[in-house]
């Protein structure tokens, strides 16, 4: 709370944007969201638009597909997830043919995010939906299970047929580098996939 307004950031998600065939998503596109998680953070940022008021400003986040290490490892998430498979099995196997558009931010990028949401003039930020990642970390899948591949050595790739799932979306976040330019997306794919092998060469970790 400060000067007697509540602030209030919410933890949205870009898989709101739910399909598209490569271009790119901005908070003024329209949703489609796929997923029961999906439809819940849309409505969600439908419930707190409806309540915000001079006295209760709300936020809500978007945030790009997450990854990175943490005391209690998520391992359903696409990085997390190829680079489970990367260090057990040394082989990364897709059932599909990764051409799927998906945004990736580390953990740590997003909760900058937060404290740059937080430390901004309400004015900024009252009421608004930012998407939370860098432009320059869109993938396709098939290239995000290469970029974690290449940091485990002797880690193979194999791909499958197109996916029936219609999830894909490329997204732009200009909108929140103009608005907080002290907020920048300090990792990349790159530098995830080779903290997670550290992680998991430190822990030893088991299948």
């Amino acid at each position: 709370r400060q000067a007697g307004v509540t602030r209030f950031v919410y933890s949205s998600s870009c898989s709101v944007y739910g399909a598209g065939t490569g271009e790119w998503k901005t908070e003024t596109s329209g949703t489609e969201p796929l997923t029961a998680y999906a439809a819940c953070k849309l409505r969600t940022e439908a419930v707190l638009d409806s309540l915000a008021a001079a006295d209760f400003s709300p936020t809500s986040l978007r945030n790009a597909t997450a990854y990175g290490s943490s005391p209690r490892m998520r391992f359903d998430i696409v990085v997390n997830q190829l680079a489970g498979l990367a260090w057990t099995e040394r082989r990364i196997v897709m059932t599909s043919d990764g051409s799927p558009w998906r945004p990736l931010v580390h953990a740590l990028d997003i909760a900058e995010a937060f404290a740059c949401v937080l430390d901004a003039p309400a004015e900024v930020v009252h009421n608004q939906v930012f998407n939370v990642g860098s432009s320059g970390e869109n993938y396709r899948v098939r290239e995000i299970a290469e970029v974690v591949a290449a940091a485990f050595p002797g880690c193979e790739t194999a791909f499958g047929p197109p996916s029936h799932d219609g999830r894909s979306y490329r997204v732009s976040f200009d909108k929140i580098a103009a608005a907080l330019p002290s907020f920048r997306c300090r990792w990349t794919a790159e530098r995830g996939a080779l903290e997670l092998k550290a992680l998991f060469d430190r822990i030893e970790l088991s299948p």
